[in-house]
């Protein structure tokens, strides 16, 4: 209401008449001085308005004897006469305070109405929540026919069955740029409630973690999902501790944000809570492979304590979970908690990944494999050419020197 424009031309005669005196000065000036040029006979008569004087009827001296006997002299100057007469007064008076008049008599008709619909307000707000409800409910139906959505199924036992998910906005993006995304199946159950996803960078882990709580988010939302099937048990919070940041200012390193998230998870999860982990405890990685290039390999399943104790108090709390680990951990680890399931990110552009093919891990080293990946990933990136050329020859060293030493394939 500050600026006005609220109510609807035609509503008001009154409030027309104000808002046309805004925009249609200019033409009841150029009418006005027709008419009195006609009527004085005086062709050099002219109608015009200043900040300081207002709006005036300005005839040259020569002429001044011929004016009528209702013009009043306003203002007089070196060759001119300034005049005006009670028709442009009554202009003036209305055109100078029109757009407070009109603002002012705009709001008392807002509040008039407003009192008008106060009896009708229930009645109101319950058809408004049922247009808002039927638009999000016609945009669901709209989204899942066009791109082959099904329709959930709700269990009482605590489960996660996806077949054949997708990312819905991932694609989206790549059906935009006329490419497909790689369906993902997931299962989760008080048998396998861990899955431990591994992989090279850019193969999809983390896009596979995204589309589960998105999946389960859209189906307790009330939507169909972009799977071919899903069937979902009781669901009462989606943790997520994903990505990097710090709070430098707050006194937060990267490192602490991460601990502090998790933590909250611990803390706050419950049996029928799904909790994604991005990289947990990464800090423990680098330190473990800075001591394996020093020669100082700590003890196999001491790599990542952090990560191995939020694991297991996940299992405990019986949570069903999906953590992507920053590289592989120990397989000493194993048989510990039971449900456990390690899920290696294999295939060609495994969770929607475009135009990044690379073999499963079963299929080469890891050296050569993580290399290979790296530089697909810096081609994709569009690195400077020198830079991408010096990344190829390294590939080549990189496999070379895997091949030489017999290195083994991932299990």
């Amino acid at each position: 209401m500050r600026d006005g424009g609220v109510i609807a031309e035609g509503w008001s005669a009154e409030l027309d008449e104000l808002r046309a005196l805004q925009t249609s000065a200019g033409a009841f000036l150029a009418e006005l001085e027709a008419r009195e040029r006609a009527r004085t006979g005086i062709a050099n008569l002219r109608v015009a308005y200043n900040s300081v004087h207002g709006y005036y009827i300005e005839v040259t001296r020569a002429q001044s004897a011929r004016v009528p006997a209702d013009y009043r002299r306003r203002q007089t100057l070196k060759n001119v006469e300034r005049y005006i007469t009670p028709e442009l007064k009554a202009f003036e008076d209305k055109a100078l305070s029109a757009q407070e008049r009109a603002l002012a008599l705009e709001r008392s008709l807002y509040e008039a109405l407003l009192d008008a619909l106060l009896a009708h307000l229930p009645a109101l707000q319950r058809l408004a929540r049922a247009a808002a409800q039927l638009d999000v409910l016609a945009a669901l139906q709209a989204v899942a026919a066009r791109r082959g959505y099904c329709r959930p199924e709700f269990v009482s036992e605590p489960r996660i069955e996806i077949e054949a998910g997708r990312h819905p906005v991932v694609e989206a993006r790549l059906e935009a740029a006329n490419e497909r995304f790689t369906p993902n199946d997931c299962r989760l159950s008080p048998a396998r409630q861990l899955l431990l996803v591994t992989g090279p960078n850019m193969g999809g882990k983390s896009t596979y973690m995204r589309q589960v709580a998105l999946i389960v988010l859209m189906a307790h939302a009330g939507s169909f999902v972009p799977a071919r099937a899903a069937r979902i048990g009781p669901v009462d919070q989606i943790f997520t501790r994903i990505g990097a940041s710090d709070d430098i200012a707050g006194g937060a390193s990267t490192f602490m944000v991460e601990m502090t998230e998790s933590a909250n998870i611990l803390h706050n999860a419950t049996p029928h809570s799904l909790v994604l982990m991005d990289e947990v405890g990464r800090r423990h990685l680098d330190l473990r492979r800075a001591r394996a290039r020093l020669g100082d390999r700590p003890a196999p399943g001491r790599e990542k304590p952090l990560a191995h104790a939020v694991r297991d108090t996940l299992l405990r709390i019986d949570a069903p979970c999906a953590r992507l680990p920053d590289g592989r951990e120990r397989a000493s680890g194993r048989g510990r908690a039971q449900g456990r399931a390690r899920f290696p990110a294999r295939g060609e552009g495994r969770a929607g990944e475009r135009q990044l093919r690379h073999p499963g891990r079963g299929a080469r080293g890891r050296a050569e494999a993580g290399a290979a990946r790296g530089e697909a990933t810096a081609r994709r990136a569009r690195a400077p050419q020198p830079a991408a050329r010096r990344a190829r020859r390294s590939v080549s060293r990189v496999c070379g020197a895997a091949r030489g030493a017999g290195a083994r394939p991932a299990a």
